[in-house]
């Protein structure tokens, strides 16, 4: 295998699913800006998702709409007139 491949910066991340406010603590080398306090009382990286595990609905077998920019109002607005 070819040296130096992988990075080596991989330290814990708090991954934070903002649906649902679920997180979870991983080994990452993500850049993260933001941090968290976690259980533990320490202060660990903080990566924002939109969509986790525990929100997805191929895991959760709910459909769940995210409308975030209010395109279906848009559109039933647009074509509510015909």
């Amino acid at each position: 295998m070819k040296k130096d491949l992988h990075p080596s910066n991989y330290r814990l991340v708090v991954f934070k699913d903002m649906s649902n406010d679920y997180a979870f603590i991983t080994q990452s080398c993500i850049d993260s800006k933001e941090t968290i306090q976690w259980e533990d009382g320490n202060e660990y990286p903080l990566v924002k998702l939109e969509i986790s595990h525990t929100s997805h609905p191929y895991y959760t077998g709910k459909m769940k709409l995210v409308d975030t920019a209010g395109r279906i109002d848009k559109f039933r607005n647009r074509y509510s007139k015909k």
